[in-house]
């Protein structure tokens, strides 16, 4: 890990940090003392740093809602860590590559819509949560002084992070408990992909499950999946611990989930 630069951002204290472990570029934030819970985001450009994100400066604000709803919930404010998705000119298909759910294609799976560009032999998805959990958590939470256990570790992201994030609760679900999916993006293979993803997530009494969508744009096209999603989850178990929320007049973008996201973590800390 090394450490690339310090900076702050309106409305959260003190600096967010960026680092680089060998080209995977993190931002990540921590409360003094450390934090004895952690929320990890994929699309680490979306969730600090204006500069850096994809459209028109709007990020998440998700630590700014974390601290907001620790504080309603009187509980100290998580570690925050984003991961950066690959994606630059070089590689401009990056970001599929990091965030699809890799054993599902190499299991037979077609996408909808077939991407030429590359090979599914190309998707590095395992790589790249294995390094999220195997390298990237553990040094972090060392370095800031959290403890990072399960039962009070979360995932989020939207689109196709919200395919990784679900992706994660199966291959990885020794790490976070807490599975908070937005906007999954389930027409890159429609609903072979829903019955793969929620039949392989585990069940325990202590896991959560979020889901959403809104209904403007690219969310409005996902509500038969979602709909089919949320209807096997519910047959396989899932109902205290579980929420699938329709966001109206919401659309495909950070502005939409920087708006409800705090209903997540409400769900999430509560």
């Amino acid at each position: 890990m090394k450490e690339i630069k310090r900076f702050q951002v309106r409305g959260i204290p003190d600096q967010v940090n960026r680092v680089d472990f060998a080209g995977r570029i993190v931002d990540f934030w921590a409360p003094e003392g450390g934090s004895d819970s952690v929320l990890i985001a994929h699309d680490g450009q979306n969730i600090f740093d204006p500069r850096t994100a994809t459209h028109l400066r709007q990020t998440w604000r998700l630590t700014q809602n974390a601290l907001r709803v620790a504080k309603e919930n009187h509980k100290k404010p998580p570690l925050v860590i984003g991961i950066f998705h690959s994606s630059n000119k070089q590689d401009p298909y990056g970001r599929i590559k990091d965030l699809s759910p890799e054993d599902a294609f190499h299991s037979g799976m077609k996408p909808s819509n077939p991407i030429t560009t590359f090979e599914i032999s190309d998707l590095r998805g395992n790589e790249y949560l294995t390094r999220i959990f195997h390298e990237i958590l553990p040094s972090i939470a060392k370095l800031t002084g959290t403890v990072a256990l399960p039962n009070n570790t979360a995932m989020l992201g939207s689109s196709m992070g919200g395919l990784a994030t679900l992706y994660a609760a199966a291959k990885f679900s020794d790490y976070f408990h807490t599975t908070l999916a937005f906007s999954p993006h389930w027409v890159l293979a429609g609903n072979p992909l829903v019955e793969y993803l929620v039949h392989n997530l585990p069940q325990h009494p202590e896991r959560k499950l979020w889901m959403s969508r809104g209904t403007k744009g690219l969310d409005a096209s996902y509500q038969p999946f979602q709909e089919f999603a949320d209807e096997l989850a519910r047959k396989n178990g899932w109902h205290s611990n579980f929420v699938s929320k329709v966001y109206h007049r919401t659309g495909h973008n950070e502005r939409s989930w920087s708006r409800y996201v705090d209903d997540a973590l409400r769900f999430w800390l509560s």
